[in-house]
């Protein structure tokens, strides 16, 4: 018995087979074009955005008073991002200006003691002179009055007399000489006690330098223009010299892409070759990009443990090559890249056909 089939049945078969040969033309279009883009391109999706991620260190300890920014925050160079109490590293400058200015005392006490003490010994030297005048003139009286008195012309207690003042002259001139060679040394003293001071005043204001970095460090600012990143201080926690206290992206650096190719593909990659970047944030948009290095190792290479195919069984495993691409256009275009985001990369061969 011959089966009729109805108008509806009809239809259902013909809406049918159009339907699976429209499916089967998108699948034979799709499939072309993801062969024609395997053939022209040479692609990865174990890629990722890459740009300087910096921890904001402390470079003095205590306790923060203030923080002043907002996670994701935009900020400018020499921008306050914290505060740290700075009551110690005051007292401890107030202290050394302090050493430091009677240091500066004392060798202002020492230039004038020096002064004095020049003075004193330009007048001993003047004592020195004129005793030696003096019993010089005395030598030649006593000389004088001996010839008298061999000639008896004089008496012997005259003669005694004069014996007896030349040898008081002769002591006052021995004194003076020593009183002024004592006063030379004083002075040499001094200078010497000038010098020490001195040398403490340097280190003095070094230390005060020290010191003043030390209240500087308690004001913790933007090293650069950047946005940041996630912070893991409050007001009021006790930090340590160099914990990190948040993390800033420098916003005055390029971004680029690490592009882990595997080994087959790097063959005819050059520097400056232009390609293709799709973020799967924004598939639908297209963003370009420049190779700028290709690295000197595969990755595994540069593993805390890097493989030893000599100490076991060997297993061949296609290795990955680390690409660096420079992400190009305008800074509002490239900001929308984010660190961390994955990325598919296409980089044309036929850059380097023919």
């Amino acid at each position: 018995m011959k089966k009729k089939y109805t108008v509806t049945d009809q239809l259902i078969t013909k809406i049918t087979g159009w339907i699976a040969g429209l499916v089967v033309v998108a699948l034979a279009i799709w499939g072309i074009f993801t062969l024609w883009g395997y053939y022209i391109y040479e692609q990865t999706n174990d890629a990722q955005v890459q740009e300087y991620v910096n921890p904001v260190i402390s470079r003095a300890g205590g306790f923060v008073v203030a923080v002043k920014f907002e996670e994701n925050q935009h900020v400018k160079k020499g921008d306050t991002l914290f505060l740290i109490d700075n009551r110690e590293y005051v007292l401890q400058q107030q202290q050394t200006e302090a050493s430091l200015q009677k240091a500066e005392a004392q060798l202002r006490v020492l230039e004038s003691n020096i002064e004095t003490s020049t003075k004193t010994a330009s007048s001993y030297a003047a004592k020195v002179n004129s005793n030696k005048a003096k019993l010089w003139q005395q030598q030649l009286d006593y000389e004088r009055y001996q010839k008298l008195f061999a000639e008896e012309s004089a008496t012997k207690q005259k003669v005694e007399e004069m014996q007896a003042t030349l040898d008081v002259n002769n002591n006052d001139y021995q004194s003076a000489k020593d009183n002024h060679s004592a006063s030379l040394s004083h002075i040499e003293d001094i200078r010497v006690e000038r010098s020490v001071v001195k040398a403490e005043i340097v280190r003095l204001k070094s230390l005060l330098s020290r010191h003043k970095l030390d209240v500087s460090y308690t004001v913790i600012v933007a090293p650069y223009n950047g946005r940041m990143g996630r912070r893991t201080i409050e007001p009021g926690q006790m930090i340590d010299i160099g914990q990190p206290l948040a993390f800033i992206v420098n916003d005055e650096t390029d971004k680029w892409i690490v592009a882990n190719y595997k080994e087959t593909q790097v063959a005819h990659m050059q520097i400056g070759d232009s390609v293709k970047i799709i973020a799967d944030a924004f598939p639908d948009r297209e963003f370009k990009g420049t190779i700028i290095s290709l690295s000197p190792a595969t990755g595994s290479s540069f593993s805390l443990l890097p493989p030893d195919n000599s100490t076991g069984n060997y297993v061949k495993i296609v290795q990955r090559v680390p690409v660096r691409i420079r992400v190009d256009g305008k800074r509002s275009e490239i900001d929308l890249l984010k660190v961390g985001m994955n990325v598919n990369v296409y980089t044309a061969k036929s850059q380097h056909r023919g």
